[in-house]
């Protein structure tokens, strides 16, 4: 997806500082969010309740609500569970419509209309059918997304690995990663990943 919008809005070399930081800045945000999340949850729900099950998002909703107000709390919860899916569909589409374009060859820029660049666009529309369908299917919403979660972890040391390698060997020599700077990525890449496969396989034995 970041290597797709980056050529789709036409960045070059001279905003390579820039995008660094909107990445990084991103980042640092979204997992502070996410700890803040994790942190208010079980000062909340477990603190006052001892065990609450949280196999659905029925039972989320249920458990995190009484506490904003009813009214207020579903409403909160609607629109935050709302806002998610509409940025993780965004990424999904899109990710697998450009993709698919740079390896098939066909037009892919959101730039252009849906006339002018029509398998992209079908594409995208396809995948958010897809999503729509596992929805609306009565699959467990809540295993479903730990199971991606499982398999993303499992799967970090190719990512991350391919990543390395890209940015040691096919940048260009000015951006290179040389020096300390690549010993302390490719330390930090593999305590990554290795703690990712960890986790993927500790959770599956301990479900």
């Amino acid at each position: 997806y970041q290597q797709s919008a980056v050529v789709d809005k036409g960045l070059t070399i001279h905003d390579i500082r820039g995008s660094r930081w909107d990445t990084a800045i991103g980042s640092v945000v979204t997992q502070m969010v996410m700890i803040a999340m994790i942190i208010t949850c079980a000062a909340t729900l477990w603190a006052h309740q001892g065990t609450t099950d949280l196999n659905t998002v029925e039972q989320i909703s249920e458990a995190i609500t009484p506490w904003l107000g009813d009214f207020g709390g579903r409403v909160l919860f609607s629109i935050g569970m709302s806002g998610a899916a509409l940025v993780a569909a965004i990424v999904a589409c899109l990710t697998a419509a450009w993709g698919l374009g740079e390896l098939t060859g066909y037009k892919r820029t959101l730039e252009s209309s849906p006339k002018e660049a029509p398998w992209f666009y079908i594409v995208f529309v396809a995948v958010l059918l897809a999503g729509i369908i596992i929805v609306v299917s009565g699959v467990n919403i809540v295993d479903f997304n730990i199971g991606i979660q499982v398999m993303n972890a499992l799967l970090l040391p190719i990512v991350l690995g391919f990543l390395v390698l890209l940015a040691l060997k096919a940048l260009p020599d000015k951006y290179r990663l040389k020096g300390w700077y690549a010993w302390l990525i490719c330390i930090v890449s593999i305590a990554t990943a290795g703690l990712g496969v960890y986790s993927g396989i500790a959770g599956i034995f301990m479900s």
